[in-house]
């Protein structure tokens, strides 16, 4: 549900979005197997601005704010125009206010679910990201921000340990500093019967400062799909690792969509480093309509307990987990309606539903 204004002011046309979704349509649709007990938790509204022209020389502005129950994050983002043989430039300040449960969550119903532990993540950021040219495959991004993350209890208050007793950040005070450095490449290719994608992600803590976070932390995922007769198969790897100081929030969490399903978000486990493999086989039905058999698994390779406060052991997460399950895909024009049902290594069954594509 949503509205779109266009405004001309001294020949440029500003674009005024407003969008109300619902993230998961399965809070309503299936109460029983939703995250929150307040159904209307992942209800989102979104305003979004943008202004082609800002200043006369085609420099554009983007403002986004997005508001949920329990959260919100406003994005302000700013390009200049440059010849496209030099890489691109946007200025970013960026504020957002959420639970963190990933790590912090508490797992329920033999881990198909994840509640709250109390913590909540202010952040604040300002940096500069830098696009280089693209070639035929290859693309890379290389950012600086400075970072301010505070935790923050359910009430609003600021926090430095959790509901245990243990420190929820790296520099023991209320809140963490860091400038971080990041390098992102990707490689993708494809046509009608194929492809095969490769992302890294690389992100260095300079230690400007005393106090301040110095660690490196990398990410790659590797996919790949091709056609098998009328079918489809799409299999994908996920590693990471993280060296240095760390805070518990920058953990590594396994469990949830995208990542183990059958499994509450951060429910298996979070660790210092992580390997997630993931599997799905589509067979089409009809034109908009496609059935789906799918495995994922995943581990944190024994690294939980390097993690400060150890929380995944505290809350007695496994650290490996293996999801099976089936589902349908509809291909609508609101975009494409997705329901999993997956089973995990404890014999619990968990029913996602969800749309992709909606307010993007």
């Amino acid at each position: 549900m949503g509205a779109q204004k266009s405004i001309h002011a001294r020949n440029a046309k500003i674009d005024f979005n407003v969008d109300l979704t619902q993230k998961l349509c399965g809070a309503l649709l299936f109460p029983h197997i939703r995250q929150s007990s307040n159904p209307f938790s992942q209800v989102i509204a979104r305003l979004s601005i943008k202004h082609p022209n800002l200043f006369g020389r085609n420099e554009k502005l983007d403002v986004l704010w997005d508001k949920g129950i329990d959260d919100f994050n406003i994005l302000i983002a700013f390009r200049r125009p440059r010849p496209d043989w030099l890489s691109q430039q946007s200025f970013t300040i960026q504020h957002s206010v959420a639970p963190e449960i990933a790590v912090h969550g508490l797992p329920v119903d033999h881990f198909t679910r994840s509640g709250s532990g109390g913590v909540n993540l202010s952040r604040s950021s300002v940096g500069v990201d830098f696009s280089e040219p693209s070639t035929s495959h290859w693309s890379s991004k290389t950012s600086i921000k400075f970072e301010h993350v505070r935790p923050l209890n359910n009430d609003g208050h600021t926090i430095n340990r959790d509901m245990d007793g243990f420190p929820i950040t790296s520099s023991g005070r209320s809140y963490d500093n860091m400038i971080v450095l990041k390098q992102e490449s990707q490689y993708a290719i494809a046509n009608d019967d194929r492809f095969t994608k490769f992302n890294f992600q690389m992100e260095q803590g300079l230690p400007l400062l005393s106090k301040w976070l110095i660690f490196n932390r990398f990410k790659i995922v590797a996919s790949k799909g091709f056609k098998l007769g009328p079918t489809f198969l799409v299999t994908s790897l996920t590693g990471g690792s993280i060296v240095g100081d760390m805070a518990p929030y920058q953990a590594f969490a396994l469990g949830g969509i995208g990542s183990v399903r059958g499994y509450g978000e951060g429910a298996v486990g979070s660790g210092r480093t992580c390997l997630v493999a993931n599997g799905e086989f589509t067979i089409p039905v009809t034109k908009e309509l496609e059935g789906a058999i799918f495995m994922d698994c995943g581990t944190d390779l024994g690294s939980a307990r390097y993690v400060p406060g150890n929380p995944a052991l505290r809350q007695g997460k496994p650290g490996f987990g293996v999801g099976l399950g089936y589902g349908v895909r509809f291909n609508s024009h609101l975009g494409q309606i997705r329901v999993d049902y997956a089973i995990n290594a404890f014999q619990r069954k968990t029913l996602y539903f969800g749309i992709n594509g909606v307010g993007s």
